[in-house]
């Protein structure tokens, strides 16, 4: 078995080998193939391959959580079911924090199959919380509910990116999770976000209110697939059904452009979104746990 730095050229084999592992994940070898080339050499972001002859039969990929502090991280590590045990998942988690040990990060988080808990223990990991993952053809999702009077729903492509970045910058410091997020330049958020190989803004939502973002779904993957990457409403507008109302505005998008499999993710007791993604229609395809560990 040989572990290396992952190249351009390993994207079709990592985007097949999520396929199999984790299918409700929204992997294209395109965007795969996208980050490598762009994050070559990159201190924030890196991935590895595991091979056996030919064979692509691991991945592990991690980056550094933009604008946390401390500076926090994560990773994914995947191995083909019929190469485990045999030491690839080891190498990888090796290889990923010794890039974000160099990197500067003081935690990594990595979401996991509950079985691994024990294995990932051995390196200090410990579960915080639980992560559900969903989805839905959005061919199926309900009839779009009434809009509140005063707002107005847009694509993202239609929005300034500006009014974007300011209210992702309000829901990355509300949103649940084991980092904390203080803020991070508007340059570095439009090229790794709004310009991301990847990003689809004209299936994103906002809706807005005297010109200001007061809720958004932000979309990501295919005209076959999508990830809904995040969703959010402003302090002060929430209990008006924003989320609702901008996530089920962007399956009816992604319907009518083709879109056959729309694909989320939740922290347990998120109460709120998980409320919404089942009146939407979603159907949980599978859970993980939540591990955190020092570095």
């Amino acid at each position: 078995m040989d572990i290396r730095p992952a190249v351009p050229d390993d994207a079709a084999g990592a985007a097949a080998l999520y396929e199999i592992v984790e299918p409700w994940s929204v992997t294209t070898a395109e965007s795969m193939r996208a980050g490598l080339e762009e994050g070559s050499g990159s201190r924030a972001r890196a991935a590895f391959a595991a091979f056996e002859g030919d064979q692509l039969i691991g991945w592990g990929s991690c980056a550094v959580i933009p604008g946390s502090n401390p500076l926090s991280s994560q990773l994914r590590v995947l191995v083909h079911p019929e190469y485990r045990s045999r030491g690839a998942g080891t190498g990888l988690v090796e290889w990923t924090h010794a890039h974000l040990k160099a990197a500067g990060a003081v935690n990594v988080r990595v979401f996991a199959d509950p079985a691994s808990r024990e294995w990932a223990s051995q390196w200090g990991y410990q579960q915080t919380r639980q992560v559900h993952y969903a989805g839905i053809d959005p061919r199926e999702a309900p009839a779009l509910p009434v809009v509140p009077a005063g707002v107005r729903l847009a694509r993202l492509a239609e929005v300034d990116p500006r009014l974007v970045y300011a209210a992702d910058e309000v829901a990355q410091r509300i949103k649940p999770g084991d980092a904390k997020i203080e803020s991070r330049p508007y340059e570095d958020w439009l090229a790794d976000v709004w310009q991301s190989r990847g990003m689809m803004l004209d299936l994103s939502v906002a809706a807005l209110q005297d010109d200001e973002v007061i809720g958004f779904t932000l979309g990501t993957g295919s005209y076959h697939k999508i990830w809904s990457q995040m969703t959010a409403t402003m302090p002060g507008h929430q209990g008006r059904g924003l989320a609702k109302l901008v996530k089920c505005a962007a399956l009816h998008r992604a319907a009518d452009a083709g879109v056959v499999g729309a694909y989320t993710a939740n922290y347990d007791g998120n109460e709120p979104m998980l409320a919404v993604n089942n009146w939407l229609g979603y159907r949980r395809a599978a859970t993980h746990s939540v591990l955190v560990c020092p570095l």
